[in-house]
């Protein structure tokens, strides 16, 4: 018999402690693997926030800021582009398209954008994605607003119902002389998107028509039919997006835009802000594959004890074996052979269990929280791990090997039947 098949027979033989601590190791893979699942998903996720848009303009500040106030509705700007300025940029050669944000209001702690509807088709998620309604449609009137699926599920909206926007983020003055009506749900996108209330940039002119210096003038009412037929063309905007004709002008209009004589402006690439700001908030996947690590290897401290504490009983089976002729080493190799099997069996059950649960969580993901796990094969990375996971086992079982390498011939025959 060889050593591979008298290390399946013992570990036959002790079927239920050895099926545990597999299955302790399996379930501890699954979370390494499934850990390392997350964290690329959610890293690719991150990048495609804002996908085939090659600048964002604003008002000259730093570029994670300039990302974060224009895309993930965090802060404020410093300043705001004048629209002579966005149609002087807008009306370049190399520009292709261009889309204007507003920002400023709120809606119960929900950030309102101004925007035109080209932004429904422009702004692209996930490698090209458009955002699309579930319920309802886009713009059509001058105080329709289309909301994100954060923003209808946490505040019960539905089509039709009436939204009236604040003025400002922290604010207790409403413009409540102009409701807005729903016309639309986006569907879940995963992005700062969902938590949006989008209105088009005549609106928010349209709101603020009887107010200066931010506030309302007093005794100030202008008909909302008046208002309809001003011209409601912003005096400024809060940033732009552009995509450009060819990929190789981008360069030389980021250049353009940042010396800029008429303001100080800023031109990012939104790919690079997004590097630079995970970066910075992506610490926290560093602590995800330490906690993954520190799982499996309990679990291979696991059966190393359960190995140890077995070596008591298993006496007369090492008496046995050197009766008939077995080395020292090969009782060494036997048991190592033995956590070898066992890792290789967990490692692989593991596998098993990682797509299965993505076959069962990866739509739920994707529905709640935008967090798309592409089903794919194992990479590099994975096989690397599990080939780690196999060493490991057989490195932590050399401390039983070792001990019942010592092991005399007399002392296991000494044991009483």
């Amino acid at each position: 018999m060889s050593l591979f098949q008298l290390a399946l027979s013992s570990l036959r033989s002790r079927g239920l402690t050895v099926g545990l601590a597999v299955f302790s190791i399996a379930l501890s893979v699954a979370l390494v693997l499934g850990v390392e699942k997350i964290r690329t998903g959610a890293r690719a996720s991150f990048a495609d926030t804002i996908s085939n848009t090659d600048l964002l303009v604003g008002a000259r500040s730093g570029s994670v800021q300039l990302l974060l106030y224009s895309v993930f509705r965090i802060g404020n700007a410093t300043n705001n582009v004048s629209w002579e300025s966005y149609q002087d940029i807008a009306a370049r050669p190399e520009v292709d398209w261009a889309v204007p944000i507003s920002l400023g209001d709120s809606h119960r702690q929900f950030r309102v954008m101004g925007t035109t509807p080209a932004y429904f088709e422009r702004y692209q998620y996930r490698g090209g994605r458009s955002l699309q309604a579930a319920d309802g449609g886009l713009l059509g009137d001058l105080f329709d607003a289309v909301i994100g699926a954060d923003v209808a599920a946490q505040l019960g909206y539905s089509v039709g119902d009436p939204i009236v926007v604040a003025h400002g983020l922290a604010s207790f003055t409403e413009h409540d002389d102009m409701p807005f009506r729903v016309a639309g749900i986006l569907e879940k996108t995963g992005t700062p998107v969902d938590r949006t209330v989008i209105v088009s940039l005549e609106a928010i002119e349209a709101i603020h028509v009887d107010w200066q210096s931010g506030a309302r003038r007093t005794g100030a009412a202008t008909p909302v039919e008046a208002i309809r037929q001003m011209d409601l063309q912003p005096e400024a905007i809060t940033a732009v997006m552009l995509g450009v004709k060819s990929k190789l002008k981008i360069f030389a209009l980021q250049r353009f835009v940042n010396e800029y004589p008429e303001e100080p402006l800023l031109a990012v690439l939104p790919g690079v802000a997004l590097q630079e700001l995970w970066g910075i908030v992506g610490v926290a996947e560093t602590a995800l594959v330490g906690v993954s690590a520190l799982v499996v290897a309990t679990a291979l401290l696991g059966m190393m004890a359960l190995i140890l504490s077995g070596l008591n009983e298993r006496r007369r089976e090492m008496a046995i074996l050197r009766a008939m002729g077995a080395p020292p080493r090969t009782i060494m190799s036997l048991l190592m052979a033995e956590a070898v099997i066992m890792a290789a069996m967990g490692a692989a059950i593991g596998v098993a269990l990682l797509y299965a649960g993505l076959a069962v969580a990866r739509p739920w993901l994707d529905a709640a929280y935008g967090l798309y796990l592409p089903v794919e094969g194992l990479s590099a990375r994975d096989l690397a791990v599990l080939a780690a996971v196999v060493v490991a086992a057989a490195i932590v079982s050399a401390v039983p090997a070792i001990r019942a390498y010592r092991m005399s011939l007399a002392d296991g025959m000494m044991i009483r039947m």
